[in-house]
């Protein structure tokens, strides 16, 4: 850890280049709001089942010991925040993870916990 005494006040150019270089009032609102998302143990639960295998709802709920009710709610809201995607097939309905960057937020916060 740095030495305070040797720290040394930025100037203004970086301070203001750190500035310019932040993200949007919007953009950094809606990241707030997908953190939150994963601010849930049976949404991470959720999220890491279909890491392995897409998954049904009574899979899932059978998976996790927990009801369809229960599951298809924290599914709406991980589908609403584009986290999960579904496909129908035949009368079920199948879910996966949206894309790889679920799979990247989970695995670098195990990794961020491990260290």
């Amino acid at each position: 850890m740095p030495d305070k005494a040797a720290y040394a006040e930025k100037d203004e150019n970086t301070l203001k280049r750190l500035f310019d270089e932040l993200p949007d009032e919007d953009a950094l609102f809606d990241l707030a709001e997908l953190f939150k998302i994963f601010g849930d143990s049976t949404r991470i639960k959720i999220l890491f089942a279909l890491l392995e295998s897409e998954l049904s709802v009574n899979d899932i709920s059978t998976v996790l010991h927990m009801t369809q009710s229960a599951i298809s709610h924290q599914l709406r809201i991980l589908k609403a925040n584009r986290l999960v995607k579904y496909r129908r097939e035949g009368k079920s309905v199948i879910y996966s993870l949206s894309d790889t960057h679920v799979n990247t937020i989970l695995s670098q916060g195990l990794d961020h916990l491990a260290d």
